[in-house]
C-alpha cells in the first residue's frame, strides 16, 4: 500500500506511476482522514510506502500528523515488512526524511529505501522562491520520468538500504531552522486573498483543496487549522483571482500538466 499526499500534482504524478509499476494499493491521506481510517494489515508481499512533497524542508504537517494514528498490522508470514519512503521537492529536500523515520519509529515503522524526485516548484510564498520557467519545469518533468523506472524496480525488488537523497548544502539549517520557522508560523490560511472583480466564480479553489478547507465563491478560507500550504487554491485559479498576501502577486502559477503536455 501506497499512502500519499499531493497539493498541485507532483507527488500525486510520481505516486500514481509508482503504484501502477509495483502494483499496489495507492491511498489519498486526507482522505483516510476524512474516513477516519488510521488502521491497515500489510499482506504477504505488500509494501508500506509514502511519497509526499517536502513542505519547508520537512514532511507536511498533514503527513506527521496522519503516522501519529497510523497502526499497521504486519502479516506473520516471513519477509513481509518492507517499508519504503519518497518525497518530491523543487531543489532540495532537507532532512526531511530523517524526521519522517523518526515519526515512523514511534509507530514500528522504518524506511529503509528512500528517494527524492526534483519536480518544478510550487511554493511561491517566500522572497527568494519562485515557480521555475517553463523549459526548466519540462527539464525537471523529463529527469522524473526517466528517474521513476529505477525507483520502481528497486521496489519491487524490495532492495535494501537505497538512500538517493538530494538533501541541499545544509540540511540541518535547512529542516530545523529554516523548517521550524516556517511549519510553526506560515503553514496556515491567514494571508490567503480572493479579488471579486477578478474572481470568476468558477469554484475551483474548493475542489482542488485536499483538505475542504475553501466554502463558497468567491472563496471563503475556513480558518479551522486543516490548511497545509500546498497552495493549490493559488496555481489552480484560473485568472489569478487568489493570492497569498502581497508576495503572490507578482508570482507564477504552477501545478502538474498545466501546459496540457505531461501525462498525469
Amino acid at each position: 500500500m501506497i499512502f500519499y499526499f499531493s497539493g498541485t500534482g507532483n507527488t500525486r504524478f510520481v505516486a500514481k506511476e509508482i503504484a501502477a509499476g509495483i502494483g499496489e494499493e495507492l491511498l489519498f491521506i486526507p482522505d483516510l482522514i476524512r474516513e477516519g481510517r488510521y488502521e491497515f494489515t500489510l499482506q504477504p508481499g505488500e509494501t508500506a510506502g509514502f511519497c509526499f512533497p517536502t513542505h519547508g524542508w520537512q514532511p507536511p504537517r498533514i503527513v506527521r500528523e496522519f503516522i501519529k494514528q497510523l497502526s499497521i498490522t504486519q502479516h506473520p508470514s516471513p519477509n513481509t515488512h518492507y517499508c519504503w519512503a519518497l518525497t518530491t521537492c523543487g531543489d532540495n529536500m532537507g532532512e526531511a526524511m530523517t524526521i519522517l523515520n523518526k515519526d515512523l519509529e514511534v509507530v514500528g515503522l522504518k524506511a529503509t529505501t528512500m528517494f527524492s524526485v526534483i519536480m518544478p516548484e510550487s511554493y511561491v510564498c517566500l522572497p527568494f522562491m519562485y515557480t521555475d520557467t517553463e523549459e526548466k519545469e519540462r527539464k525537471k518533468i523529463a529527469a522524473a520520468k526517466n528517474l521513476l523506472p529505477h525507483i520502481i524496480e528497486c521496489i519491487r525488488e524490495r532492495k535494501e538500504g537505497i538512500v538517493e537523497l538530494e538533501k541541499g548544502g545544509t540540511p540541518r539549517l535547512y529542516s530545523y531552522v529554516i523548517g521550524a520557522y516556517f511549519n510553526a508560523k506560515m503553514v496556515n490560511d491567514k494571508k490567503f486573498t480572493v479579488d471579486d472583480d477578478v474572481c470568476i466564480k468558477c469554484g475551483k479553489c474548493a475542489k482542488v483543496c485536499p483538505v475542504d478547507n475553501i466554502t463558497g465563491t468567491p472563496p471563503v478560507w475556513n480558518h479551522n487549522g486543516l490548511c497545509t500550504s500546498c497552495l493549490a487554491c493559488y496555481h489552480y485559479c484560473p485568472t489569478h483571482a487568489i493570492n497569498f498576501g502581497k508576495i503572490t502577486r507578482k508570482r507564477g502559477q504552477y501545478y502538474f500538466n498545466k501546459r496540457g503536455d505531461q501525462k498525469s
